[in-house]
């Protein structure tokens, strides 16, 4: 069983658009996690939540870009700033009680990360990424959205 999240926090190019799975490693999400590590695609590399160099984060947390990684750049800012973003918040999660302790060697996380290659702000960067893992984790953890009173017609009609 695996645990869904979403979040969009911030503005400008440097706004973070995330999505978590967090999730059992006996399970699919640890098949997930394991495929998408061996089969890194050009643009695409996978990386792990370090809180500081030689140091993962538990439980242990997959980062995957959803945006081209072209050149050094926009690799900087994702092996760096968001890197870094992504484990913290992880960390300060599990220290919240939000991701609980019983089994951090059990459970992973995947976290899909948008980073514009336009950013240029590291510290913005890196704030509305920690924010928006935070609140995608909480959302996952509480099962955010509840279908009570949930209506996808009046949501598309408050669109339009």
């Amino acid at each position: 069983m695996y645990l869904v999240g979403e979040a969009l926090v911030g503005e400008g190019a440097e706004l973070a658009h995330v999505d978590v799975l967090v999730g059992d490693l006996e399970g699919v999400l640890g098949s997930s996690l394991a495929q998408a590590m061996a089969r890194v695609r050009m643009g695409h590399t996978p990386l792990p939540g370090v809180i500081r160099p030689n140091l993962l984060v538990k439980p242990f947390t997959l980062i995957v870009p959803k945006v081209d990684l072209k050149n050094f750049s926009d690799v900087a800012r994702v092996f760096g700033p968001v890197q870094y973003a992504v484990a913290k918040a992880v960390a300060d999660a599990v220290e919240e009680g939000l991701i609980p302790v019983g089994d951090l060697d059990g459970i992973a996380v995947i976290c899909g990360v948008y980073v514009d290659p336009e950013a240029r702000d590291v510290n913005r960067l890196f704030h509305y990424n920690y924010s928006a893992v935070k609140l995608a984790l909480k959302r996952a953890m509480s099962g955010f959205p509840s279908w009570r009173g949930f209506s996808p017609r009046r949501i598309v009609q408050g669109i339009r």
